[in-house]
Parts: structure tokens; sequence; C-alpha cells
């Protein structure tokens, strides 16, 4: 127990991050896209967070991965950051709440699950029956309400957590550089994958941002991207994945908080009951094995004659 006591800090200082410092980015991004495009603004945020950490990490005396783990990084922030987030800041800038983003963004453990499967990974009926209970919390979230009047942000949405999904059950498989580099180069690739597209298609700056859209950059660049992303690394390394992946649940509690308590966002009695049909389902998911923990196997052994 001496030993792991040190370790206690930087524990709760990466889950504060992911459960609050990730939570708070969609009301952020709500705040951001009034000032910034929105393939503009998370273009700029990936690539101002990947310079400073790559630049950081060269100046401790780190290498260059090889062109086969930069590669696969790049792809992976393709999937989790270009098209996962992206996604989040695009059906922000067509008024989808924040709150509501972030229910969406969090059928991604069910999403992972299922992909798990297509690699070979054993599932339990308890994450079967969370996947059910997920997609009826996704249609009760898309009946009405603000995605029933928005399909195309809904719809963007939940190409954005498929996209994240894949990503990360796909990038646990493959080689990747080690450490904080991983981030960096995935966000480097991510960012100019964005401000091209922001490019191509045609968005422009209406105004120079004022100084809520600077902090909303910032915010996102230092804290939601450096600081985050690194916590969530830390995580996967040091806990078990049930631990590492519980922001999926968190982050939507904190959105709608601030979201109704900021920027007066609403959301109607089903949009409530989805979030939480929605949050129960990614709990059977995530938890299940720990709630409903299976029955041991007993192989019997021959005695040798």
């Amino acid at each position: 127990m001496l030993r792991r006591a040190p370790a206690l800090l930087p524990l709760l200082a990466a889950l504060f991050a992911l459960y609050f410092i990730w939570g708070s980015t969609y009301f952020v991004i709500r705040i951001g896209v009034e000032s910034w495009p929105p393939m503009m603004l998370a273009g700029v945020r990936f690539v101002l967070a990947g310079v400073v950490l790559l630049v950081f990490l060269l100046l401790r005396g780190e290498r260059l991965p090889g062109w086969r783990a930069a590669g696969n990084a790049a792809l992976v922030g393709i999937m989790l950051l270009t098209i996962g987030n992206g996604a989040v800041t695009i059906a922000e800038h067509q008024q989808v709440p924040s709150g509501i983003a972030a229910v969406m963004v969090a059928t991604v453990p069910l999403f992972a699950m299922c992909f798990s499967r297509l690699f070979g990974m054993a599932t339990r009926w308890i994450e079967w029956l969370g996947i059910a209970v997920g997609l009826v919390g996704i249609i009760l979230l898309n009946s009405g309400g603000h995605l029933g009047g928005n399909p195309w942000g809904a719809l963007i949405i939940l190409i954005g957590s498929i996209s994240w999904a894949f990503g990360s059950v796909w990038g646990s498989r493959i080689t990747l550089p080690t450490g904080m580099m991983a981030g960096a180069i995935e966000m480097l690739a991510a960012g100019v994958v964005l401000l091209a597209g922001s490019q191509l298609s045609g968005e422009k700056l209406a105004a120079a941002p004022g100084l809520s859209g600077l902090l909303a950059l910032g915010y996102l660049t230092l804290f939601g991207s450096i600081i985050a992303i690194n916590a969530y690394m830390f995580l996967i390394r040091n806990v078990s994945p049930a631990v590492a992946t519980s922001y999926a649940y968190v982050n939507p509690v904190v959105a709608v908080l601030l979201g109704i308590s900021f920027a007066g966002e609403s959301l109607s009695p089903r949009e409530w009951l989805a979030l939480g049909v929605i949050l129960f389902a990614v709990v059977l998911v995530t938890l299940g094995k720990y709630l409903f923990p299976g029955r041991p196997v007993i192989k019997s052994v021959s005695r040798p004659d």
C-alpha cells in the first residue's frame, strides 16, 4: 500500500481531468463556435496542442517515431479527433445543445463493444443488454425535442461517435508511438485535416474572434487537448479499463448542468429520460462484468495413469 500512495494524487488529478475538464469542453465548444467556424476552431485547437506537445517532447530528448508508428497514430487521430471531435463541433455550430451532444457521445462505449466483437473479443449477455438499452435511449432522444428538429445534427454526432469507437478499438491493436508522442502526432494529423476541410468548405472568419472566442480556443487547446488526452493515457496505463472509460457516463451530466446553468439550455422530460436510459446502458457495458460477474468455469483435469 505504501508504494501506491504517491500515485494517489496524479490518479485523482487524471480522473478530475476526464470527468470535469472533458465534460466542460462541450460547453466551451458551444461558446467557441459563436466566434469561429466549426472546423477552423477544431483544426486550430489540435494543431496548436500538437505543436506545443511535440516541441515539449523533443526538448525533453524524445525522438520522433518510425514511419509505421507515426502513420498509425495519424490514422487514429483522424478517426478520433477529426471525425469524432470534429462532428461534435460541427453539430454544436448547428445549434445542437452541448448537453445533448454529450449524451449522444456517451454512446461510444456501446459502439466500441460491437467493434471489439468484430475483432474477436468475447462479450457477455450483460453487455448486449446494454447495447439494446442504449439503442432505445438513442431512439428516444431522436424522437422529439432538439434532435428531432435537427436530424442532420444527430446523424453527424452519431457518425462521430462510431468513428471514435472504431478508432479506439483499432488503435489498441496496432503499433503506436510510446507515451505522449502518440497524442502529439494524433492531434497534429487531426488538426491539419480539419484545417484543410475548413479551407475546402469555404469557412471564413466573419470577424476577428472576441475575448470569449480566444479564451475558448485556449481552454480547448490546453485543458481539453494537452492535459485531458494525456490524463486519459495515464489512466489507461495505471487503472482498469472500467475506471478509465468511466468518463463516458460522467461527462454528459457535467455538460448538461453547465449548459443549463450558463448557456440557457433546457431539456424536455423526454430528453431527461433518454439521458438516464443512455447512461444506464453505458454503465451496463462498462461495469457489467463487475456488477454481474460470470460463474467460474471449473475444468476437470484427468490424472495420468
